[in-house]
Parts: C-alpha cells; structure tokens; sequence
C-alpha cells in the first residue's frame, strides 16, 4: 500500500473493525476462561466450597452454550455468501487489448492488476471482491480412493477484485476517455491489497451475508428461532463497525483518487463530462425507448449501440453539446472487444432483467427486436394494442357514436366514437358518473375474475387526486381501463423469471460474453431498480388515445411509426415528426374540448370517421 494520505486512513479505519472482531471474539470466550479456572482451581483444591461449586456447576454449561453459540454464527458468517452483482464475465480472449489497457494502467499506477474484467448495464465502475469460495469454481475432481490423502491444506492466494465497467461507457467513450475514467478505479486495487483492508472487508461482508441469510423466508420455526439470533448479532456488528468501514472505505477511495492523479488528469477531467453525458443518454433510452418494448415482450438487443445513436441525435439538437459528436471519429473503446455484437446483446439482455424483471432467455413471449424493426414491431404494435383496449373498454361501458356525429353506423372501431364520447356534452353526463364508477370499482370482482389486488405490478394511485381535473366522463374512461389493465396483468401467465434459472441467450450461450452463470440474485425482487413508478389512470388514458390517434392517422392518412432515439414512439407524417399532439389530447381529457384535437387531424388529413385496423 502507497504512503498516501488516504490509504492510510483506510488502514486505521481497518484496524478498528478488526480490533471488533476481536472484542467480539474476546467476550464470546470470557465465560470458557472463567469456566476453565474455576475448574481448574477445582482440581488443584484451591477454588473449593459450596459457592465455588455452585458457580462451577452454572458457569460450565453457560460457556458450553455461549462457545457452541459463537461457534453457530462465525459458520454462518463464514459461509454465507456475499453480495454479487449481477455482471457480464469478458474473459481476456474475448477482449484481449481491453486486458492490455487495464494492466498497462495498472503498471503505471504501481498497483495490482485486477483478476478479470466484467461489465454490467450501467453507467458505473468499480472493483468488486470475488475471493469468497462461493464466488469461485468448484474444486477439482479427485479420484483416490480418499480425497486429499497426502495433501497439505492452504489458503487460496490473496486474488484481486473484478474490475466492472459500465457497459455504455465502452460504446459512447473513446479509448484514451475510457482509461482515464478507469485510472482511479484500477487505482483502488492498491489499497484493497493490504491484508488489514481486506481483512476488514471480509469482516463486514459476511456480517452482511449472514443478515441477508438470517431474513431469509421460507424457513421452518425451528431455524427461523436460530437464525433470529445469529441476525441479531450480526446487525449488532454491523451497527458497530459501520461508521469505521464507511471512513475505511473513504479513505481507499481518496488514496485511489490520490494515485491516479499522474495518469491523464487533463483528459478525465473531459472523460467526467462524457460521463454525466453517458448516464442521461443511458436513462433516456430505457425510460423512453427500451421500456415501451420491455412491456410488450420485446427486447432491444443492441442498447449501448443506442445510447450513440440517442447522444448524437443530443448532440444535434442540443448546442451546449455540438461538440460531442466530433469526437465519434476517434476510435471507440468498444474497439477494444473481439465481438462487441454478442457482448453488446449479452448487456442488453441482462439489463431487461434488472430494469424491467424479464425473463432469464429469450422465449416464445420474449424475443429480441432489433432498431431497424422497432416501429414495426414495437411502435405500431403497441399503439394499435392499446386502441384495441381502449374500444373494449368503451364496448363494456356501452358507448355507442353520438346521434349527431358524421362517423358511419358500420359498428368498426372508429376515432369519432372516442372523441364524441369525451367531449363535455351537457346532458347525463352527472347522472351516469356515478353508475359507471361503482363499475369501474367492481370490473374486477365479477364472478370468475382475478381481482387485480392478487398480482399486480402497476398498482393504480390514488384515482380520485389524480382524476380531480378531468371531466366526469374521462374519469370514468381512465378508471376503466386501469382496471381493464390491471385484470390482463393478473390473468397474464407468470414471468419465467420467478422459476427459471439465470441461463445465457441463446445467441450468446458459447460466447465468452455469456451473462455470468455465478451471479444468483433472488429471482423475487426484481426487478432489482425500476424505471418508472406505476402509471396514473390519467397517463394510462392520454396514451391510448394518442395511440388510437396513431392508428387513425396511420390507416388513413399514410403516417408511418418512428423511433426517437430521445422520446421513444413517434408518428411520422410525410417523413416528418409530428408535434403538438400532447397538449390537445390533454385539452380533450380535462376540459372535454375536442376542437383543438379536431383541428389538428384536419390539418393533417386524418379522418376520424374512418375505421382502424386493431390487433
């Protein structure tokens, strides 16, 4: 460990957690050493009489109890095994001038190399502790006749942690950008390989496991008495230490940041901005692009080839960021892979996982889809989907064209009949809000329907706050169709993903970009970081109208789905992105008027009277 400020910190920090476990260690053996003299004081006749005895006889099995407690809870936190996140392993023959780079940068830094480079579906990096003997594979296969006859035990060599890199930042970053943001992470390995610091952190972590273990459900009363206890004790620790391993882990990270200040300085300190840059782009693209296809079962296999694509389209409109686009003509870091492709859809998969909580592999309702088939198959398909609900809805409600409305009387699914309902008619309207909301409240409690309250991944919000602004009637359209939408969730089949195991896409299965077969993570909590909260009725009603306008104008003006690399689904008129479509459809919801709305499709040419194609 260098002489650095920080390191040194880390290490007093360190001792302090050891000096802990030392204490914890220290009362766990006090009455075996009280026990042990009061016996041997027995035998030597010096500690006799009724009250040695008496004191003998209860001290004895207290420390019987107490060794055989202490003994129960280091096993557990021994063996139970640390956090892993969920990465994509690149082995050196899948990326050997990535290798290259990362231990030219550790030479220079005069820190150890990291054991093996991964990448995960985010815009961050750091190095991550992998020595646990879980993490590792299995020992080899013995075939004596005793296993380890003749063979002398040892501990694993010291082995340094797993350097994970961000995915995106291979794509969008250049390769001299991409070493200088990597400088003070591989930096970090220097400290990480002092024993006292790793010590530490072994400490802590499987104080960590061990509560994860302890709150485990499914347990029977006998073990989840036991692992009470051992949770106990180990949060107790973990409160004890835990501000002396956040200083440790401080000071490791102002050492690093210390040592990789002689190693391109001038370039990270741009490097930082593509960084900010990258994460926007990063959250923009699954927000608005990834997840609409996340929901309809549909994967984009090429993400981080689309973050590029989302930041040059920044670029062009953003002047504050004219001057990122020049720096795509240097060579990209993702250079540095052998098949960037298989890598890059490896990524994508693993980040439907984590973000959205899709299935393991691709499958019959799971499919990939690439960016050239995407307003086919994602954009076009979804809004027509919608508008298919939105006229369900409206048959179950009854709505039937209005008396004076030019729409034909063909019963086909039209634009009119929804703009007609909507509008703020005087009439029934007050009448009628009442009755159709008790149907609303009741869609799903029908005989022979799942109430939405058994599986239900969009909880619906406080309708009442949320519809306060709209007219009666779409009101009662949005509570309808949250809960139309809320009975399709919990009738759907479950995902595959609360049963099947982590298994590699089958594109990738032989790649060395496969996702990592050791990384288990609870199936039940994903996905691990949602994008979105759920959806209000009011969000829910506006997006199937703009998508029932969508297919109007699709079927009977010639528009055309698009992408947005930045908005997601766009209708394309004449080859051109059509604008100001939201605050008329907003007009329409909260104030019933359909004039502005109605303007707008006459300008366009859509016939609302029209009928449209649904799926």
């Amino acid at each position: 460990m260098g002489v650095e400020a920080g390191a040194q910190a880390a290490r007093s920090r360190a001792l302090v957690v050891l000096r802990m476990r030392s204490r914890a260690l220290a009362v766990a053996l006090l009455p075996a050493a009280v026990a042990v003299i009061l016996l041997a004081g027995a035998a030597t006749g010096r500690l006799v009489g009724p009250g040695w005895d008496a004191a003998r006889w209860i001290l004895t099995p207290v420390a019987v109890l107490v060794l055989l407690a202490a003994a129960g809870i280091a096993l557990v936190v021994a063996r139970a095994r640390p956090a892993m996140s969920p990465t994509i392993p690149i082995t050196e023959e899948a990326a050997p001038d990535l290798y290259r780079m990362v231990r030219d940068l550790a030479e220079r830094l005069d820190v150890p190399t990291p054991s093996a480079i991964a990448l995960t579906p985010d815009c961050d990096s750091w190095l991550e502790d992998r020595t646990h003997r879980a993490h590792g594979p299995p020992p080899a296969e013995e075939h004596d006749d005793i296993a380890g006859v003749g063979r002398h035990t040892h501990r694993r060599p010291p082995v340094a942690p797993v350097l994970v890199i961000g995915s995106p930042f291979l794509w969008w970053m250049r390769v001299g950008e991409l070493r200088a943001v990597l400088a003070p992470v591989v930096a970090g390995t220097g400290p990480s390989a002092h024993p006292d610091i790793a010590a530490a952190r072994r400490f802590v972590r499987g104080l960590d496991a061990a509560v994860a273990v302890a709150s485990a459900p499914q347990r029977g009363p006998v073990s989840r008495g036991v692992l009470a206890g051992v949770g106990w004790v180990a949060r107790l620790l973990l409160r004890s230490c835990r501000v002396h391993a956040a200083e440790m882990e401080r000071g490791v990270a102002a050492a690093a940041a210390e040592r990789a200040q002689a190693v391109d300085y001038g370039l990270r300190i741009v490097a930082q901005e593509q960084v900010g840059l990258a994460y926007a782009g990063w959250d923009r693209l699954l927000t608005r692009v990834a997840l609409p296809a996340w929901r309809m079962g549909r994967w984009p296999s090429r993400l981080d080839a689309g973050v590029v694509a989302a930041l040059t389209e920044l670029s062009r409109r953003d002047r504050l960021a004219e001057g990122f686009a020049s720096r795509l003509g240097e060579r990209p870091a993702c250079d540095l892979l052998e098949e960037p492709g298989a890598v890059d859809e490896a990524a994508s998969l693993l980040a439907a996982r984590l973000f959205h909580g899709g299935p393991p592999g691709p499958g019959p309702d799971w499919s990939p889809v690439g960016w050239s088939e995407y307003p086919e198959e994602v954009v076009d398909r979804k809004w027509r989907i919608d508008a298919a609900r939105l006229h369900r809805v409206l048959d179950a409600m009854g709505v039937r064209p209005a008396p004076g409305s030019a729409a034909p009387n063909t019963g086909g699914p039209t634009l009119s009949r929804v703009l007609d309902h909507l509008a703020d008619q005087a009439g029934d309207l007050t009448d009628q809000t009442g009755h159709l909301t008790d149907r609303a409240d009741h869609l799903t409690d029908r005989t022979g329907e799942t109430p939405f309250t058994a599986r239900n991944p969009e909880p619906p919000p406080d309708d009442e706050e949320d519809l306060s602004g709209t007219t009666p009637r779409s009101a009662t359209l949005a509570a309808r169709l949250s809960a139309e939408l809320s009975r399709e969730e919990a009738t759907a089949t479950p995902s595959p993903s609360a049963t099947a195991p982590f298994t590699a896409a089958s594109s990738s299965t032989s790649s060395p970009a496969a996702p990592d077969p050791a990384a288990f993570w609870d199936d039940r909590t994903l996905p691990l970081f949602p994008l979105q909260p759920p959806r209000t009725a009011r969000e829910l009603l506006a997006d199937h109208l703009t998508a029932m306008i969508c297919c109007a104008a699709m079927d009977t003006a010639g528009a055309t789905p698009g992408l947005d690399w930045l908005d997601g689904p766009t209708l394309l008129h004449n080859g051109e992105r059509t604008a100001d479509l939201a605050p008329k459809v907003l007009s329409l919801i909260e104030d019933g008027d359909s004039t502005p709305l109605r303007a707008w499709l006459a300008e366009l040419g859509i016939r609302p009277e029209k009928p449209v194609r649904l799926v």
